[in-house]
């Protein structure tokens, strides 16, 4: 096996598939061990209470913040924040970082909905989707992923420190997106809960393998050639 394919195996695919081992294992106890149990048993009243307190402005305001987790909108900010961070820092390290970290729990939370099939909460859905997807929330687990992962890059990258304090704000956005998801009756908590086990776990692999320094991934020999011609 190329050294290349091996390191990346090792590296990213095994801790990622060992992620999604957790996360069925999450779902499977969630939807078949302690579904009757508390603090189970609550979920469905925190369901009805956002239902109960709907209205027009929320209505509004809930669906726009949660477009922002949307396939769509994510894929369209990662690649226009992956294509900054390459013409501005001028390599390939940051842009990397962030687009395998959301794909990395895209992966996770689509082959999870294939293990886990777990009815939505009984309320009034106010989007459409199939109703046996609740566990996770894929909406949360990428916004969490994008920004999460941008604001530990912008951290990193800026110089100010009221600028890096003012970059982990981005965290305040999965956050919306897991509340919006809850009020338009499309997930549970423990849903969006373990939405940010996989989104923050997948920015931790990326960042470990990704953005260390320390780690020495293994080049091939024309890669490096290339990238010698290239700099000179």
């Amino acid at each position: 096996m190329p050294p290349l394919i091996a390191q990346t195996a090792k590296r990213l695919l095994l801790p990622v598939t060992v992620l999604f081992g957790v996360m069925v294992g999450l779902g499977l106890l969630v939807t078949r061990v302690v579904d009757h149990a508390w603090p189970l048993t609550a979920e469905d009243d925190l369901n009805r209470s956002l239902e109960a307190n709907r209205d027009a402005p929320l209505n509004v305001i809930s669906e726009i913040v949660s477009l922002i987790g949307s396939t769509p909108v994510i894929i369209a900010v990662t690649g226009v924040a992956a294509f900054i961070l390459r013409v501005k820092l001028g390599r390939w390290r940051e842009p990397l970082f962030l687009c395998l970290g959301v794909t990395a729990q895209a992966l996770v939370f689509f082959f999870t909905t294939l293990v886990i099939n777990r009815e939505r909460p009984g309320v009034h859905r106010m989007d459409d989707s199939p109703p046996t997807s609740s566990f996770p929330s894929g909406h949360t687990s990428a916004a969490v992923a994008l920004y999460v992962g941008l604001a530990l890059l912008l951290f990193t990258l800026l110089r100010r420190t009221w600028a890096k304090r003012v970059a982990w704000l981005l965290v305040l956005i999965p956050v919306g997106v897991a509340f919006a998801r809850m009020y338009r009756g499309m997930h549970h908590p423990t849903d969006v809960t373990a939405s940010f086990l996989n989104g923050i776990t997948c920015v931790a692999i990326m960042a470990r393998q990704i953005l260390n320094r320390a780690v020495d991934w293994v080049v091939p020999q024309r890669l490096r050639a290339g990238r010698q011609r290239v700099a000179h």
